[in-house]
């Protein structure tokens, strides 16, 4: 007997080796892939600035992920002090923690199976399970590896590589804790779990989503006798205990130490922040209280009372804004410790350790508060206190949105009318407070009250449940219609009420159906932004364009054209650069899907522990995928691809697509002994598949076969995954991130301002400084971020080389929200100096009014210009200061970027304040607007900006438009000496970069700013040639030759700039975006036709006839849609196919091309151009 057991261990022993020796395995492929295709530098979005948190310990945007930044600055050490590599040491730890997540996943998948294909009580594995139970972990593992969207996370430097690995490692540690439920330290698994949900806290929410999945795990391996009806109960105690974590313990915890917070600041005098401090103390001595008393098990009394304390002081029970909630929930759990005869002491001892150890990792938001407080560079919403801290964690800045009831797209405030005022009816919530602004640093440390948290009654009649039309933004309500053809129903919705609440006045407007409500949630949150993306891993991708609708962009295929060309077209006639040869074109046939599909059916029916098991997948599924479609509430038009989001999910159905190859394996045994092999193959409904050894030879042989055949396509799948995804996830050798951040910096003069609004135009430049050291004299000031005063203060401050920026504004002006917006309210219109009319704005008199809100006398204002001071600080030339305006008009009523504005916000009259202080102070400092900031910003300075490179420098010479023009000689300085391109122009071969839709809008940009450059250098060119021809008889020598010297250096410069941008930005890496083709084109043509220059004519020529071949693909593409089809295309696309083909066309004719042949082989491709004629003819006759 004992030699029976030892044979048997060391059976099991064997099974094990192999299985941890394949996970490894497993991890090294998936490292490897994340290694060899990780980006050098940083990514766009979001990225550069993850990456400087994690080096320098910044405050990111909310609501903040120490653990990450601690974890990235550990990783960080390895650059070894060069921090050219400090970007790729952070995006390793992304590439390590994903193949972590995938060695975690072959775990996972090769348990799950095995608990359905192993007897409990078995102790040994059969070759034939080994090779069903192995191939299911491996086909899971490296479909996931191989996946789009966690491909896509592993290589940059984010949070949700972190955050996968944290959702696999709980899952996995709950499916360990379920081997072991039974032994006496089984609870040491859970209490682990809390831990790393505790940290995972402090890297990304949605780790709390994997809870309902633990749960069930639970209840199935702890109650004999389940049901559906415990297992709904079960999921109710899952929400509950989010719900408590969610909304109780991370707010909660925040919320009771602000109390003791402003009880000893303004009560007994002690500094900042120490309240907290010993808040904490106090916390952490009750918990190791009721621990002990746990323990101890002395007293029942101190038991109650300890536990009580401890999960109070937790603030696990504070839900919501309303005390109340937290007293009844006090009282009930003090009603229960105390009605109870009998303390479940086990349940309560693991719930105060786990709650411990939560707080343990979310205690990690304490690195925020210190490096806060130390007013870094980047201190995004300063949460510096606990105040600031509970907006900042409570993500306020981005606003609430409606989930279960609330308003629609067209509600508005209600107005209460009391005599002759008329006022919004605002709804009060919690008390809101903030650090005093010291007017002397001998000031005590004190917090005073600026207000209440408040929100508007909305009309109630336009209020509904579970709203998903709810954005009023006019470019969502056309997008309504768009994506379901909005129509509404009317409703007599009330505007204004006396004071007993009774309407005075309704008017009518369109409240949307439930029907239409439904449909949008449908139509476009679950299947354009949910079950798109998960196509896109598990069937195939059309392309890397983002999607928003279209049949031509960003949608999921298959690969097989019957299923794919009704919904989108002949995908055989999509364009080149939107089907085969973008990197993005992925297709997978839809394997991965039949494998997942036939992996639920097997797990699912199997068994009844199959059953158990498939709900528990599911949500992991369901809450990591749909549920958090559910909680987002998207609006239509999002400005990238959201499918990050949503990788939990599809790490859930990979676990399917694993578990199809048993699937598989089952099929393939019922097609080969029919109904009655079926039954073996499906075992004793417990077991799942009866021992190899107690099969006949024969059979048993076949049933080897077929589950080599089922492991083989398992591989397979991946393996074809991976021959397509490989190409658009291969970043390395990519730096255009950082390169094209430097080369807005090296745009500007030294000492700059510059002004950026977006994600890309913001976190490369800060990376570039911070990260890499590059032009760390600009302040680089975000105009989104300048609509808060935590932000003005931190541009005032200086950082590294540049010194704080100068305004009039103080820190009292502005504080506590005081001038959010400034209304055009009993104006004048005479112009004033814009530095006394911003006077007038901050002074308390502003406010001093019937509507108690700051006005502005004078929005026409005007900016004086001491030329002199201008020439002294290097702005402008001598001469040019004898064509300088004396002032510079800011006429913020008839800014034709931003009609109908009814004010200023704090952006517009802080960015307005240092524009004039800086000219105020002699122009000490240039100010720049970069060209990714929409015209509305630009307050009608347009005819004072002048292009340096990537930004628009503010001056006082006026364009001859209304528009930005060039300043040809800084312009040319910085882009041939001091630009860099990304990787772009050290290539042997095309396919040898990936550049995502991103990458390809910033190579526009750079592009278009190349060619505005190039227009002006020949108009220059033009402009002297007419100078010379129309004045030469009295001209001197001199000044003929130097008009001549001018003609001749433009063009030349113009020619270089063209021949740059075709080495450094060549089409065949990227092609043209439209327009900007042709315009490279013309400029060539018309270069050889000023200077007689045959190479410019050629190359002009050249341009635009493979431009001419490009877009004859579209054009047949086009033809080949229906109606319906056809009238989803963005408008690029349809003028593209109405007008911009013939327009290349047209250009190829007038530079002398041969039209005759060009047409020919036009219409080889299947081009109908009598079709495109008809277009010119219909456009011409309108």
């Amino acid at each position: 007997m004992s030699g029976r057991r030892y044979h048997q261990s060391n059976a099991m022993k064997r099974y094990n080796i192999i299985n941890n020796s394949l996970g490894w395995l497993c991890f090294v492929v998936a490292a490897l892939t994340y290694i060899l295709t990780l980006e050098p530098t940083a990514s766009f979005w979001d990225c550069p600035e993850f990456i400087l948190q994690a080096f320098k310990l910044e405050v990111g945007h909310p609501p903040g992920n120490p653990i990450f930044m601690l974890a990235g600055r550990f990783f960080v050490n390895f650059a070894g002090g060069d921090i050219s590599k400090v970007a790729y040491c952070v995006n390793l730890m992304s590439a390590l923690l994903s193949a972590g997540t995938i060695l975690l996943l072959f775990w996972t998948v090769t348990h799950l199976v095995k608990r359905l294909t192993v007897r409990d009580d078995a102790t040994e594995v059969s070759p034939l399970k080994m090779i069903v139970i192995f191939g299911s972990g491996l086909c899971a593992a490296l479909v996931y590896t191989w996946s789009d969207t966690f491909w896509f996370s592993a290589v940059e430097g984010e949070v949700y590589a972190f955050s996968s690995f944290c959702t696999a490692l709980v899952f996995w540690l709950i499916l360990k804790w379920e081997n072991r439920a039974d032994q006496p330290h089984s609870d040491r698994y859970l209490i682990l779990i809390a831990y790393v949900i505790g940290i995972s806290i402090a890297v990304h929410l949605l780790n709390l989503l994997c809870i309902p999945a633990i749960v069930l795990v639970v209840y199935y391996r702890k109650w004999r006798d389940t049901s559906a009806k415990g297992s709904l109960l079960a999921l109710l105690v899952s929400c509950a205990i989010v719900a408590l974590i969610l909304y109780g313990l991370v707010p909660g915890f925040i919320e009771i130490a602000q109390y003791f917070e402003l009880f000893c600041v303004n009560l007994l005098g002690w500094s900042f922040n120490m309240g907290t401090l010993a808040y904490t103390v106090i916390f952490i001595g009750v918990f190791c209280w009721a621990i002990r008393e746990l323990y101890a098990q002395r007293s029942a009394t101190r038991i109650r009372i300890s536990f009580l304390l401890a999960i109070t002081l937790s603030g696990m029970l504070f839900i919501g804004d309303n005390l109340w909630v937290a007293l009844i929930l006090t009282a009930a759990l003090a009603l229960w410790l105390f009605k109870t005869s009998k303390l479940p002491v086990r349940v309560l001892n693991l719930v105060a350790i786990s709650t411990l150890v939560i707080f343990v990792g979310y205690s990690s938001y304490a690195l925020l508060l210190i490096r806060s407080s130390a007013h870094t560079p980047m201190n995004q919403n300063a949460p510096d206190n606990l105040f600031s801290l509970a907006s900042y964690l409570n993500r306020e800045q981005y606003g609430d949105r409606p989930l279960f009831y609330g308003a629609t797209l067209n509600s508005s405030p209600v107005y209460e009318v009391s005599g002759q005022q008329t006022n919004p009816i605002i709804k009060e919530g919690p008390a809101l407070y903030a650090k005093k602004v010291k007017t002397s640093p001998d000031e005590p440390d004190e917090y005073i009250m600026t207000g209440h948290k408040k929100s508007y009654e909305m009309t109630p009649e336009l209020n509904m449940l579970f709203p998903r039309i709810y954005s009023s933004d006019p470019s969502h309500k056309q997008a309504y219609a768009d994506w379901i053809g909005f129509r509404g129903k009317p409703v007599n919705a009330t505007l204004y009420v006396d004071k007993e609440g009774n309407p005075m006045q309704q008017t009518m407007q369109l409240k949307p159906t439930m029907a239409e409500n439904l449909d949008f949630f449908l139509v476009y949150q679950l299947n354009h932004m949910y079950w798109r993306y998960f196509m896109w891993n598990f069937a195939g991708r059309q392309n890397d364009i983002q999607g928003n609708g279209e049949v031509n962009r960003g949608n999921w295929i298959s690969g097989i054209p019957f299923i794919d060309n009704a919904r989108l077209g002949d995908q055989s006639l999509l364009p080149a650069d939107q089907g085969s040869e973008n990197k993005g074109h992925n297709v997978f046939y839809m394997l991965p899907l039949l494998l997942g599909i036939i992996g639920i059916g097997w797990q699912a029916f199997v068994s009844k522990r199959g059953i158990e098991q498939f709900w528990v997948v599911f949500f992991l599924f369901f809450m990591t995928g749909i549920a958090i479609v559910l909680y987002l509430n998207q609006t239509p038009g999002q400005p990238r691809e959201r499918d990050y989001a949503f990788a939990g999910s599809f790490y859930a159905f990979s676990i399917w697509v694993g578990m199809g190859v048993v699937g598989l394996w089952r099929l393939i045994m019922l097609a080969l002994r029919g109904k009655h092999g079926a039954a073996q193959a499906a075992g004793d409904g417990e077991a799942g598949i009866y021992p190899a050894e107690e099969q006949p030879g024969k059979l048993r042989s076949r049933s080897m076969a077929a589950a080599v055949v089922a492991a083989a396509v398992g591989l397979l799948v991946p393996l074809q995954m991976v021959s397509q995804t490989w190409d658009d996830h291969d970043r390395s050798g990519r730096y255009t991130t950082r390169d094209f951040g430097n080369n807005y910096l090296n745009s500007l003069d030294e000492n700059a301002i510059v002004f950026t609004n977006g994600d890309n135009d913001t976190f490369p430049l800060w990376y570039a400084q911070e990260v890499e050291g590059t032009r760390t004299d600009v302040k680089v000031v975000n105009l989104s971020y300048l609509t808060t005063d935590w932000y003005v203060d931190q541009v005032r401050r200086p950082s590294y080389e540049a010194p704080g920026i100068d305004m009039q504004a103080r820190p009292a002006d502005y504080a506590y929200d005081r001038l959010q917006f400034a209304y055009f309210l009993d104006n004048d219109t005479i112009p004033v100096d814009a530095l006394a009319s911003l006077r007038q704005i901050y002074s308390p008199e502003s406010r001093q009014n019937s509507w108690g809100l700051p006005i502005v006398k004078h929005p026409n204002m005007y900016v004086p210009v001491d030329t002199a001071a201008l020439v002294a600080a290097g702005r402008i030339t001598p001469q040019e200061a004898l064509v300088a305006d004396a002032v510079i008009p800011v006429n913020l009523l008839s800014d034709p970027h931003a009609p109908g504005e009814r004010g200023m916000t704090l952006s517009k009259t802080i960015a307005l304040d240092m524009i004039a202080t800086s000219a105020g102070n002699g122009w000490n400092r240039p100010v720049y607007f970069a060209m990714t900031v929409p015209e509305r910003y630009y307050m009608g300075l347009s005819p004072y900006m002048r292009n340096n490179g990537l930004a628009y420098e503010v001056g006082p010479l006026r364009n001859s438009s209304d528009a930005p023009s060039v300043n040809t000689e800084k312009m040319y300085r910085n882009v041939t000496e001091r630009w860099a391109w990304g990787g772009l122009d050290k290539l042997k071969d095309a396919d040898d970069i990936y550049l995502d839709e991103t990458v390809r809008r910033m190579v526009t940009t750079h592009r278009t700013a190349m060619l505005d450059l190039v227009t002006a250098l020949i108009n220059e060119g033009i402009d002297a040639r007419r100078t010379f021809d129309r004045d030469s008889a009295m001209l001197t020598v001199l000044q003929s030759n130097e008009l001549r010297r001018i003609t001749t250096d433009s063009y030349q410069r113009a020619r270089t700039v063209l021949d740059l941008m075709r080495e450094k930005l060549p089409a065949e890496v990227m092609p043209y975006a439209v327009q900007v083709g042709k315009q490279a084109g013309d400029l060539y043509l018309n270069l050889g036709e000023l200077t007689g220059n045959k190479s410019d004519t050629e190359k002009g020529l050249q341009i635009i006839r493979d431009e001419i071949m490009r877009f004859a693909d579209n054009i047949v593409y086009y033809q080949s849609l229906s109606p319906w089809q056809y009238s989803t295309l963005p408008y690029s696309d349809r003028y593209t196919d109405q007008r911009y083909f013939l327009d290349l066309i047209q250009s190829y004719l007038y530079g002398g091309g041969d039209v005759e042949t060009l047409e020919k082989e036009i219409s080889a491709k299947g081009v109908d151009l009598e079709r495109q004629f008809r277009f010119n003819s219909a456009q011409k006759g309108q």
